[in-house]
């Protein structure tokens, strides 16, 4: 059966466009920490840092979204990136897309991709991921683009500043309509998909909003609204026992790290 109807008609106005959100829509769990792993393996990130992403990622497979967690590590992202190559993180990104995230891609958003992309369609990632990491990951779904968070890079290096704010939320929404009026896209005739009660703004704005793997705020308003649910996930008390494992599993991951941590401190101690 298929989850949407994609219809390769053209609206009376502009082009169809279809918004995808990435974290917990297309690829499961937060593509961003699994990029800051990648760059933990090749000595960008103290043990600290990699410790603090593994808990928000964690909490965040467990609970969703939280604006003030993710703007904290944001800020921290930030801080460690700058000085760092863009080309470099590049090259790395592309690693941890082959080695990890193709990996987590839900078979059933990626069919819901795949149909807007045959019809036609303006296909765009909204992600506050960084957008490099959004521009890869359309790049290897063949979607038109993608528009994402922007960190400042100044001579082929980053900053460790933002460019604008933070994409998430009403910043989405903001970056959608400003697309949408640059490309002549009929926000009435088009898609959107998100997972978090934060993507309500995105999916407000268009004629079709579906509501992919949503969180329990988002399963909630889309009930009160009348807006679809596609479930591409496990069924759903399959899926809380494995993401309940997969954060005792990043846990114990963590735990391990700080065990070792402390047990080589003590070994140096005379």
């Amino acid at each position: 059966m298929r989850e949407a109807v994609v219809g390769p008609g053209a609206p009376p106005h502009g082009c169809i466009g279809a918004f995808f959100d990435v974290d917990n829509t297309i690829i499961r769990g937060a593509s961003a920490f699994h990029l800051a792993v990648g760059l933990y393996r090749r000595g960008f990130f103290r043990r600290f840092d990699i410790v603090r992403f593994a808990l928000h990622q964690a909490r965040y497979l467990v609970f969703g979204e939280n604006k003030q967690q993710i703007d904290e590590l944001r800020s921290e992202a930030l801080a460690i990136m700058r000085g760092h190559s863009v080309a470099e993180v590049a090259v790395i990104a592309e690693d941890v897309y082959d080695e990890v995230l193709t990996l987590r891609i839900y078979p059933g958003t990626r069919r819901l991709l795949d149909e807007h992309v045959a019809a036609g369609h303006a296909v765009w990632l909204v992600t506050a991921t960084p957008v490099e990491v959004g521009e890869l990951i359309a790049r290897r779904l063949d979607a038109t683009g993608a528009l994402g968070t922007v960190a400042e890079h100044r001579d082929g290096f980053y900053t460790g500043r933002l460019v604008g704010d933070l994409l998430h939320g009403e910043a989405k929404a903001a970056a959608v309509r400003a697309l949408a009026e640059r490309e002549g896209i009929d926000l009435a005739s088009s898609f959107a998909y998100g997972d978090s009660a934060h993507d309500v703004p995105i999916l407000s704005l268009v004629g079709h909003p579906f509501a992919i793997n949503p969180d329990r705020r988002l399963r909630r308003h889309a009930a009160d609204v009348g807006w679809p649910v596609r479930e591409f996930r496990a069924r759903r008390r399959a899926t809380r026992r494995s993401i309940n494992a997969a954060s005792l599993a990043g846990l114990a991951w963590v735990a391990g790290l700080v065990a070792r941590a402390v047990r080589r401190s003590l070994a140096d101690r005379p």
